[in-house]
């Protein structure tokens, strides 16, 4: 799951080398944080927060094929 998020992440940001994924798992939940360079916060993110939440039901639609629950936290 770490790495689709890290591949999506550097896809639309303009500096990849400033992305950081970490994954905190759990027993039934793992939670993916994503930072990325405060200019690109916005390009991550998306207008209304499409992109954001494009990028969770990937990872939802990924986690459920392997029966675990899986949340992304973007953090400025």
């Amino acid at each position: 799951m770490k790495d689709l998020i890290e591949y999506i992440a550097k896809a639309l940001v303009d500096k990849p080398a400033d992305v950081a994924v970490k994954e905190i798992e759990g027993e039934q939940t793992s939670v993916i944080e994503l930072k990325v360079a405060k200019e690109d916060l916005g390009k991550v993110i998306g207008k209304q927060g499409r992109t954001a939440r494009a990028m969770r039901t990937i990872l939802s639609a990924a986690s459920t094929k392997i029966k675990k629950r899986s949340l992304l936290e973007i953090i400025e």
